[in-house]
């Protein structure tokens, strides 16, 4: 059939970016569409904006830890506004550029709000367009708890919408979103305290990062509040639970996840199937029931995360238009990190899925404070695990929390995502002195 472009991609976040780039390179005709701002979610509200306060919370924790070292430095002052200002300056310099890099790869940008009319037609602002294939990548949106008085808490969003320090802050949620805030503000200068339905932070995570953060986090004066059932908010900021009233916050902050953005996309129009919370379902290759339509990153509920989305466009279109037929992103072992205080670092299963799956399991562990902490009034913990099984010790799980984390596990990922045993990760000589070498010398 006739259409208007080889490929259009609702949503010009990580994952439809993705696609339609490497589309382009293979001299495919591609449109891209965006309700809000190019980037996503990642480049607008999430990865890198948080990245930027990051920074600038483990810089505090620099100059608090100065003294440790026998240097004698006071904090004179610290501009929230300032922080914020070259925050989005540099946000900004990221979508300008943009603009140019999809002119040059010869995309089409159509800013407005996209939706399926069949199986091969996208309507936006009024006009209709079509496609071979259609690309749905909406991304996701934060979650907010349906209860009284909801509306008195901000969510993610809201927080890098702040126009100053908060002094006091509820954060309602203990997963990624709820404990990076927490630390981040915590470093700040904020007084935090985490709300949390479980009794831990960061559910699903092995327990020796769950022990070490809960530790680590306390020591440092962020109050956790486990097994809360949040019962509703007053516009004083008063939070009502299940265990008595909580007040005094100026700023009580939704961490409870996040939705996918498919409600309004016309997935009923084309016939796409969705589950019950609107995740498009799709097989292997990110094809939906529709044999030319397909889905990525956060709206599928499959690891949602940027570097997920952009391997998955990018192995979608290199199976579609340059000839890799069984081209397809594997959802086995992805790294992943939390930029928490200090940051977290896991791929693979932790120890209690690893027994579920396999009969011959070993465990290897460490935990101790780091040399950079060794001076310090207020240390941090590092703990380290090797998931490992089978008689050769194959290694299907590495957890790691302490300074250096984020960058000490991607290197450790190619060697596990490429079936790497104990006994090579014993074989590899240490870099002494560092955290990183625990990993492989331990017994």
């Amino acid at each position: 059939m006739n259409t208007d472009y080889d490929m259009i991609a609702i949503g010009a976040g990580s994952g439809g970016l993705s696609a339609v780039e490497r589309a382009a390179e293979y001299g495919k005709k591609c449109a891209v569409i965006e309700v809000k701002t190019i980037g996503g979610t990642c480049v607008n509200v999430g990865c890198v904006p948080k990245k930027v306060m990051w920074f600038a919370a483990n810089t505090a924790a620099q100059i608090n830890s100065a003294q440790g070292f026998g240097f004698e430095v006071n904090m004179k002052s610290f501009s929230w506004k300032k922080l914020k200002q070259g925050r989005e300056n540099y946000i900004k310099g990221i979508t300008t550029w943009y603009d140019g890099y999809l002119e040059k790869l010869g995309i089409d940008y159509i800013h407005g709000f996209g939706k399926l009319i069949d199986q091969h037609t996208v309507s936006v602002n009024g006009k209709q367009y079509t496609a071979e294939h259609i690309v749905l990548s909406p991304g996701g949106e934060p979650a907010v708890a349906h209860i009284e008085g909801a509306e008195h808490g901000i969510t993610s969003d809201g927080f890098f919408e702040l126009e100053q320090l908060p002094s006091k802050v509820a954060v309602i949620g203990g997963g990624y979103i709820g404990v990076e805030l927490a630390g981040v503000l915590n470093a700040l200068g904020s007084t935090v305290e985490i709300f949390t339905r479980s009794g831990k932070l960061l559910s699903g995570f092995d327990p020796i990062i769950q022990e070490a953060l809960i530790k680590d986090y306390s020591n440092h004066g962020i109050k956790i509040h486990p097994k809360m059932q949040i019962e509703k908010l007053s516009q004083d900021k008063t939070i009502h639970t299940n265990k008595g009233e909580f007040s005094g916050f100026d700023t009580i902050i939704w961490a409870v996840g996040r939705n996918p953005m498919t409600q309004h996309l016309g997935l009923e129009n084309a016939g796409v199937e969705c589950t019950q919370r609107g995740f498009i379902t799709t097989d292997k290759f990110q094809t939906t029931n529709i044999d030319n339509i397909f889905a990525l990153g956060d709206a599928t509920g499959r690891a949602p995360l940027t570097p997920v989305a952009i391997a998955a466009g990018r192995r979608l279109s290199d199976r579609l238009y340059n000839g890799m037929t069984e081209r397809h992103l594997d959802y086995n072992n992805i790294a992943t990190v939390v930029f928490s205080h200090p940051p977290i670092g896991t791929i693979g299963l932790t120890e209690a899925q690893a027994k579920e799956k396999f009969d011959q399991v070993k465990i290897y562990q460490s935990e101790f404070t780091p040399m950079a902490d060794a001076l310090l009034n207020h240390k941090t913990t590092t703990a380290l695990k090797l998931v490992c099984q089978g008689k050769d010790e194959k290694i299907v799980g590495c957890h790691i929390m302490g300074h250096g984390a984020d960058e000490m596990l991607q290197g450790f990922a190619v060697a596990i995502k490429m079936g790497a045993t104990k006994k090579q990760f014993d074989d590899t000589v240490a870099i002494h002195p560092s955290s990183a070498e625990e990993l492989v010398t331990m017994r």
